[in-house]
């Protein structure tokens, strides 16, 4: 009998998815955790707030929550502006004043030097930018910076020469106010974004962080104190507040996390629930902007760092460190841990330096800092023990070698070793380092961490997060358990992990999180769900799902004044199958941030599914063009050229991908059919054996070497192949003829 394989060649359709402690009792919560209540109460403005709270409303007025953004005027902008000319990166800026207004001359969009009038200071210290008014209602942040300590102009990313293009330079979306910036500067920010027109009419209740911000809206508040009810001694839940003043340590966080913390924001409507994610989705500690253990990499605003630390989960708030209203630190140097920790802490027994010097300052060993925005140094909140024996292994920092720079890590492990023996308590780290590898180690254990309740939920939401990317069936069962975590972020990335895994693995499982009680949660349940037909749905699922949907989709599109939101917006419609409506998302997306070449691969394919495969080559040549070292751009070229009917081009694009050492099975899989096809069976078998090296359970690669052996009359090569296929489908129709062709059933 003749085989002949199934039609194989096929064009490639990516669709991206939306990545010690010893305390004294003065720092333990001793209220329970609950939930606040929201409020539709309306903002009263932080004057109203004055005659009662006098001392905390003087504080306020110290802070840099008070200087958060201002109009720019003599008492609020702190640069030179007296005809002063600052020239970096090719860039010529001139600072002066006219008619009492403040202006700067410097390169705009189009690559010329324009006049451009500063409308508000924003920020104080220890830098100040300013922003400029563009049309249709934008705001920018200008990059070139005044320098408050040491009085002078700088350029946060210097020695880069930002062309006007690009998504980084002044007048580009890294820099506008509505999207990265305004939420967090102003009271009651309500960005009110325009899709449609790509258009904001932004507004605040007050220009600056006023009391509103942290504790809610206040003229509930204020009736209240103002009652007979309360002369009388009546009471209500926080006064009337949603956040009061002696909250536990989760609530309190949910009050500091909406700005202190590196997140997306779901809604302009909050719903105040005392559930951080309920308002925001945080960024999981992986490896894009974290390092491995978990150390902050890039910037992270506390939240990330510190829900990572014992001291959280002990019940320690960011108010037992710092005074709410002022900012600032409530005790200087060690005296600020001498609050909670041991006097023994601060001698020379344990810091292994002099007392009251730079060296022996707590610190400096768990509080490491690394320096954002030109020279804003801030500190890593997760309060860890320096690891040296890992920065061997892992090339992790550690606070050790990060002051003793001419020292190696192992020089470091060993002065651990000495003072403290050869055993390090274990830290989740342990963990999640060689969890991030990703290699066939990682998979034990990201499940341990996962499975380990005692670990911080950010931690293990990580584990999540990364065992999403080793689909196996001990994996998945480890997720679909975690679906029913109590924690809300493991829930959530235990849903996006599951868009791994095949549907038959997670879909009557998954259901629960479609009415999960978190909102991040539900919306990563419509999202895995939306790639179904809801004919497949299982029974019941429906109407949680339409629900669910709309807050996915709503969440989607408040997103689509950033560039990735459009991304993330065409792959929802690009999934529904609405292609023209995915493509545009797409062009927007690539408008406002031109580098993002990933949305030119599912743009490529998005043309592709409407039948226009001159654009779609158009996408792919334009990427090549922009990262010419990308595999999967010559491997897309050459699906597309074969479906164009151009062979000598996907030959070539093959070959090019093939060179990149590309780690793509489908690319050895369709090469190695191709040759096949043209007579090149030596060429072909090389082909698909690199494939299934590299992924040994692919169906199609063991289906295509079963045939090739059996085809060439060497069935004792084809019988391996076939028997992994026989484990992985034994009942599929298509392969009974193989199966007992190769003597495995009868």
């Amino acid at each position: 009998m003749q085989w002949h394989p199934r039609p194989v060649i096929f064009f490639l359709l990516i669709v991206l998815v939306y990545s010690i402690l010893v305390l004294t009792e003065s720092c333990r919560d001793k209220q329970k955790e609950t939930l606040l209540p929201g409020s539709d109460s309306a903002y009263a403005g932080s004057t109203s707030c004055k005659s009662c709270h006098q001392q905390q409303y003087n504080d306020w007025l110290k802070s840099d929550h008070f200087q958060a953004m201002q109009p720019a005027n003599d008492s609020t902008v702190l640069g030179d502006f007296n005809q002063v000319t600052y020239t970096a990166d090719s860039v010529t800026n001139t600072f002066f004043k006219k008619d009492g207004k403040f202006y700067i001359n410097t390169q705009g969009e189009d690559g010329q030097n324009h006049d451009y009038q500063v409308l508000y200071s924003f920020g104080f210290f220890p830098l100040q930018q300013y922003l400029v008014a563009f049309p249709g209602g934008r705001m920018q942040a200008t990059r070139v910076s005044w320098d408050a300590r040491e009085k002078k102009w700088f350029h946060q990313y210097a020695h880069q020469n930002i062309s006007p293009d690009d998504w980084l330079h002044w007048t580009g979306q890294g820099q506008n106010w509505n999207t990265m910036c305004a939420s967090c500067h102003s009271t009651n920010l309500q960005k009110n974004y325009d899709p449609s027109t790509d258009t904001y009419q932004t507004t605040w209740s007050e220009i600056n962080v006023t009391c509103e911000n942290c504790h809610g809206p206040g003229k509930q508040h204020i009736d209240f104190v103002q009652s007979k009810d309360y002369e009388k001694g009546a009471t209500l839940k926080n006064s009337g507040l949603i956040y009061g003043k002696d909250t536990v340590s989760h609530i309190q966080l949910a009050a500091c996390a909406p700005c202190h913390s590196r997140r997306a924001e779901i809604s302009q409507n909050y719903m105040h629930s005392g559930e951080n994610m309920d308002d925001f989705i945080p960024q999981v500690i992986n490896n894009e902007n974290y390092f491995a253990d978990g150390q902050f990499h890039d910037e992270d605003y506390e939240y990330g760092s510190f829900t990572q630390s014992k001291m959280f989960h002990q019940g320690v708030r960011c108010s037992n460190c710092h005074n709410s209203h002022s900012g600032k630190l409530r005790e200087k140097d060690n005296k600020l841990c001498l609050q909670c920790h041991k006097p023994a802490y601060d001698r020379r027994e344990h810091t292994f330096h002099e007392k009251d010097t730079e060296a022996s300052m707590c610190v400096n060993c768990h509080m490491t800092g690394r320096t954002y925005m030109g020279i804003d140094q801030r500190r890593d909140h997760s309060f860890r023990v320096p690891r040296p024996d890992q920065s061997i292994v892992y090339n992790t920092p550690n606070a050790c070698t990060g002051c003793h720079k001419e020292k190696s890590n192992a020089w470091a492990s060993s002065a651990i070793q000495k003072h403290y023996g050869p055993e390090r308590k274990y830290h989740f780290s342990d963990d999640l380092l060689p969890g991030s590898l990703l290699d066939d180690k990682s998979e034990d254990h990201l499940i341990k961490l996962l499975g380990d309740t005692l670990q911080p939920e950010i931690a293990r939401a990580a584990a999540a997060y990364y065992l999403g990317n080793i689909p196996s069936p001990l994996g998945a069962g480890t997720l679909l358990n975690a679906l029913k975590d109590q924690k809300p972020m493991v829930r959530y990335h235990v849903a996006r992990s599951m868009e791994n895994f095949p549907e038959q693995v997670w879909k009557d499982a998954a259901i629960p999180l479609l009415h999960d009680e978190v909102r991040a949660v539900r919306i990563a349940a419509a999202d895995l769900f939306h790639r179904l037909p809801q004919a497949s749905f299982p029974s019941g699922a429906t109407a949680f799902y339409t629900r669910a949907d709309e807050e996915n989709r709503q969440f989607l599109l408040y997103q689509t004044d950033f560039s990735i939101g459009n991304v993330m917006m065409a792959d929802y419609e690009m999934q529904a199958g609405r292609y023209v409506s995915a493509i545009d998302y797409y062009l927007k997306g690539l408008k406002k941030d031109n580098q993002m070449n990933y949305a030119r691969f599912n743009l490529s394919a998005a043309y592709n599914s409407i039948g226009k495969n001159e654009e779609a080559l158009k996408t792919l040549l334009d990427a090549a063009a922009i990262d010419p070292n990308n595999d999967r751009i010559y491997y897309n070229l050459g699906l597309l050229y074969y479906e164009m009917q151009k062979a000598e081009l996907v030959i070539e694009n093959f070959n090019k991908a093939v060179q990149l050492k590309s780690m793509i099975p489908g690319l050895y899989y369709n090469y190695g059919l191709l040759l096949q096809q043209q007579g090149k069976g030596d060429e072909a078998e090389q082909m698909l054996l690199r494939g299934i090296k590299l992924q040994p359970d692919a169906i199609n690669l063991n289906y295509a070497l079963a045939f090739f052996y059996l085809t060439h009359q060497k069935p004792e090569k084809a019988k391996p192949y076939a028997m992994t296929l026989f484990a992985l489908e034994p009942d599929n129709p298509e392969y009974q003829q193989l199966f007992h062709d190769l003597g495995i059933i009868h």
